[in-house]
């Protein structure tokens, strides 16, 4: 177990994210890909039955699953990036958008943060309906599970680094009822035009724990090997705080006090 270095946390402070090589272990990613595979109804070794550029599955709980989630490396960077006794626990990956190498247009391949909650008066089946305000409420991060060796060209999520900060600001305003995701997307996130990009790449096996604010986006597969990733919330215990009188801010909390300065 390696925990993070005051450079990495400051990144994350920064830039929004921070990659974790060797997060899981690969052997892991092999038997969690073995499941995927099946539940997909697609043939591993027949590119003919990969007839659509994407394939979503539904919640898996199983074993691999639930090691990949849990290994002391994450759990030490969840302590250091949420706060100790501030997370949950996750007893499954959520669901696996499989991208399969396709000319034809997924369809989903627009700005977005993941958005958290919605209000009691709100429609629960208008997805963009759901929201996110200042303290991230019913989110502490966003990751990214890497469970096939994914390169420039196998569909990598587009970050837009340093976003966190301007979907903060954006945030700031509304108060506790936040924004929709059709409010945020209403102008394409303009807010974060010109930053950075980089592409979520790496082997099976690695992790990239993300701010909740962090705006991000799919891509076309390009490649030859589909990819296997899913993203799944990490969980409060405790709602984020962006007034404590111990002055113990999570590096979650320091991010968004430093947009809002």
């Amino acid at each position: 177990m390696t925990e993070l270095s005051n450079t990495q946390i400051d990144q994350f402070i920064q830039n929004g994210f921070v990659r974790l090589d060797d997060a899981f272990p690969r052997v892991v990613a092999e038997q969690g890909r073995a499941i995927l595979w099946r539940a997909t109804g697609c043939d591993p070794h027949d590119p003919t039955t990969w007839t659509k550029p994407v394939i979503r599955l539904g919640l898996h709980g199983e074993a691999p699953f639930q090691q990949a989630a849990n290994t002391p490396t994450l759990h030490a960077a969840f302590d250091q990036l949420v706060g100790r006794g501030r997370w949950l626990p996750r007893a499954n990956l959520g669901t696996f958008p499989v991208r399969f190498p396709s000319a034809e247009d997924p369809g989903d391949t627009g700005w977005h943060i993941d958005v958290s909650f919605r209000l009691e008066s709100d429609d629960p089946d208008d997805y963009l309906g759901w929201r996110a305000n200042v303290r991230s409420k019913d989110r502490a991060l966003l990751m990214l599970f890497l469970f096939s060796d994914v390169g420039d060209a196998d569909a990598p999520t587009r970050i837009r680094v340093g976003s966190h900060l301007d979907i903060g600001r954006l945030l700031a305003p509304a108060g506790e009822s936040g924004l929709t995701l059709r409010e945020l997307a209403a102008n394409g996130l303009a807010e974060t035009n010109g930053r950075d990009e980089v592409l979520a790449t790496g082997d099976a096996g690695t992790v990239y724990l993300c701010h909740p604010f962090l705006v991000h986006a799919a891509q076309p597969h390009h490649g030859t090997s589909p990819r296997f990733m899913s993203q799944p919330p990490l969980l409060p215990a405790v709602s984020l705080q962006l007034e404590r009188r111990d002055g113990e801010y999570s590096p979650v909390e320091l991010a968004i006090k430093h947009a809002l300065r």
